[in-house]
């Protein structure tokens, strides 16, 4: 680690910034990780596209189908890969605490930046808060390295601004991946945002969260890498315009790609969000592969469908 427990907090503000995205995982057609294609990807997303950090082994890398191994390894080749060029975060979540601890300290012994554990389902529906907080303060007292949280509705529930305001005391908590509607990831920027680096996954919303909340850091999906290419830098533009101040002009390059966006949401199948993804990569020329049961493949019409869609969307592809 390149920090002391006590210092996370300092250290995330002054380094966890800019554009980080979450790392598809390409698989083989035997479905094994494909390594030399997923350190690829790596070169291109930090040597051409610029992105600052990246999310490994989480949701859109399917670590639900993966052993504990598997997603060791994975983090193992993306600090390979980033080689200090790049920042990553390890997502250790998973229903097993003992698993989750065990990921934490693997990630930081093999040299993440940064962990990041999502709110676990629970089996019941009500007064989760106390629960959450020793959830996450027991996972703290275990490892040094800085920690992330994230909620989402996948838990069946969302974590409260004020239990959120409560869990940035926690001294090697140092930033939230809250995908939750913008008036609580608002409120809890007012009460906490000296104390934790509030984010969103939704890339329609960064600009606004710069411009409107302060915000630093885009953590974090696919976008960074599925509406650029090497030679059409469009939401980088934005985000370095938008840090500098310059609304107008930000407001222009982030519009100017609501083609890309639409391209991607119209025809994304509503059960298929990996497949399509990672067929999308393929079109940029990215590794993209195979999934892993039980998500589903895209259909001969479904591609199709996309690459008309991708075609027409004005993402420039040339090459340089």
């Amino acid at each position: 680690m390149k920090y002391a427990k006590k210092d996370a907090k300092h250290h995330s503000r002054a380094t966890m910034r800019g554009i980080w995205a979450a790392a598809l995982a390409p698989f083989r057609p035997d479905l094994s990780i494909d390594e030399e294609g997923m350190r690829r990807n790596y070169e291109h997303w930090i040597g051409d596209l610029g992105i600052d950090g990246f999310f490994v082994a989480g949701k859109q890398g399917e670590f639900f189908s993966m052993s504990v191994d598997e997603r060791k390894r994975c983090l193992e080749i993306a600090v390979d890969a980033c080689a200090g060029r790049a920042q990553t975060i390890m997502s250790c979540s998973d229903q097993n605490l003992d698993v989750v601890i065990d990921l934490a300290i693997h990630a930081q012994r093999a040299g993440a930046d940064y962990i990041v554990v999502h709110a676990p389902v629970l089996h019941f529906l009500e007064a989760q808060d106390e629960t959450l907080f020793n959830y996450y303060r027991t996972i703290a007292d275990k490892v040094d390295i800085g920690i992330a949280l994230w909620s989402h509705p996948d838990s069946g529930y969302l974590m409260s601004p004020e239990l959120c305001t409560r869990l940035a005391d926690i001294e090697n908590v140092v930033a939230i991946k809250y995908s939750v509607p913008r008036s609580m990831y608002a409120e809890l920027t007012r009460l906490a945002g000296d104390r934790i680096l509030v984010s969103t996954a939704s890339e329609s919303e960064w600009l606004d969260n710069i411009l409107e909340l302060g915000w630093q850091l885009y953590l974090c999906s696919s976008p960074p890498y599925l509406i650029q290419s090497a030679t059409d830098l469009r939401m980088r533009r934005y985000t370095e315009l938008a840090f500098q101040g310059k609304e107008s002009e930000a407001r222009a390059v982030r519009d100017s790609l609501e083609p890309v966006r639409k391209a991607l949401r119209t025809t994304r199948p509503l059960e298929k969000p990996h497949a399509h993804q990672k067929f999308w990569q393929e079109l940029l020329g990215q590794t993209g592969g195979a999934v892993r049961a039980p998500l589903l493949e895209l259909t001969a019409q479904e591609r199709r469908n996309t690459q008309s869609a991708f075609e027409a969307s004005g993402l420039n592809v040339n090459q340089r």
